[in-house]
């Protein structure tokens, strides 16, 4: 294993957490339970919850207020604070040679994006963006029948993801809209399932879930349509609302056929009778349905440390999907569709 200087890393690979909320917690679990030559170290959080500090008391794990002199403690930090901190702290960990996993969007805006990439270049250390869906068992499936050539030439992508409920208010207002927080995972998907870069996206939006979603400047329900480079064109569906569970599903249609996947359910038991034929209703939200992804993501990440390989999701996927963002929100506002070279 190697840092960032290409002295070894003796031992197990140490982690701190940077930010212990919902997110972040789920990180602390799957290393604890998971993370076979990883050693939690801390996290950090200023203002601890209860099952926070449950969690890292039944750990022995420390939590910290601040970052200070557990830099010094981390081969590689993993970064679940809210979106506005995340240059400051990778920023730090890059001065000091600590590799980073940084839960999406990568950043705030686009120019403090290309400064978080550019100083993990100088720094050389790796940088691997929290698109967590690439390392789920369906999306894989689904991105290596299209890339083997078994349904031919792309000429269609269709994603859908609906949430089962929206979130607080609060999140809302703190969030950076809907195509940077929600869909931001469906632009990054397309990209991943295609191996194309999106030339040009044309959004339309509504709020027909919660009016104070609106009130807060967001909206709740989207459809974009895609334009890529290679010639093929898609189609994102987006709803903070459905009631029948989390709704995640993607295909992809060719030249020689198509191929589609569908939602995890608890099982695959189907019922028939005289009321009709019943399945069960897809897993309730995304810890339930990309629970295992989380796992393979660490893991994906802790390898790039120890080979000093490029991460499977790199700082310029990050920047890419929070390009087309921008173009949504663009077009949204304008009306028109927008072509991604006018986002620089």
């Amino acid at each position: 294993m190697s840092t960032a200087d290409g002295s070894r890393i003796v031992g197990a690979i140490r982690i701190v957490i940077v930010g212990g909320g919902r997110i972040g917690q789920v990180h602390a679990r799957n290393i604890l339970m998971n993370g076979a030559g990883l050693r939690l170290t801390a996290i950090v959080e200023p203002f601890p919850t209860e099952s926070l500090t449950s969690l890292a008391a039944r750990a022995d794990v420390p939590v910290a207020s601040e970052l200070g002199n557990w830099l010094a403690e981390a081969d590689a930090l993993i970064i679940a604070l809210p979106t506005d901190m995340h240059e400051e702290v990778l920023m730090a960990a890059a001065a000091a040679g600590v590799h980073v996993l940084c839960e999406k969007p990568l950043a705030g805006d686009l120019d403090a994006a290309r400064r978080m990439i550019a100083a993990a270049e100088e720094a050389g250390i790796v940088l691997q963006v929290g698109f967590n869906r690439r390392f789920d068992h369906n999306y894989r499936a689904l991105r290596a029948a299209a890339a083997n050539g078994g349904v031919g030439r792309i000429e269609t992508v269709r994603v859908t993801s609906r949430d089962p409920g929206p979130p607080g208010i609060d999140y809302i207002r703190q969030s950076g809209g809907l195509f940077m927080d929600m869909t931001i995972h469906d632009f990054d998907m397309i990209r991943f399932l295609t191996g194309d870069e999106v030339e040009s996206v044309f959004a339309r939006g509504a709020c027909l879930v919660d009016e104070a979603i609106g009130q807060a400047g967001d909206i709740d329900t989207a459809l974009v349509t895609v334009r890529f480079k290679g010639g093929a064109i898609g189609v994102i569906e987006n709803s903070r609302r459905a009631s029948y569970g989390y709704d995640q599903r993607a295909e992809i249609h060719g030249s020689r056929g198509a191929a589609e996947s569908r939602n995890d359910t608890e099982s695959r038991v189907t019922i028939s009778d005289a009321s009709g034929v019943h399945d069960e209703k897809p897993l309730h939200f995304f810890l339930e349905r990309y629970r295992e992804s989380f796992v393979a993501e660490v893991q994906s990440f802790t390898a790039a440390v120890r080979d000093g390989s490029t991460p499977e999701v790199t700082g310029h996927d990050g920047l890419e999907a929070m390009r087309i963002a921008a173009a949504c929100r663009r077009s949204l506002e304008s009306g028109r569709e927008v072509a991604l070279s006018e986002i620089q």
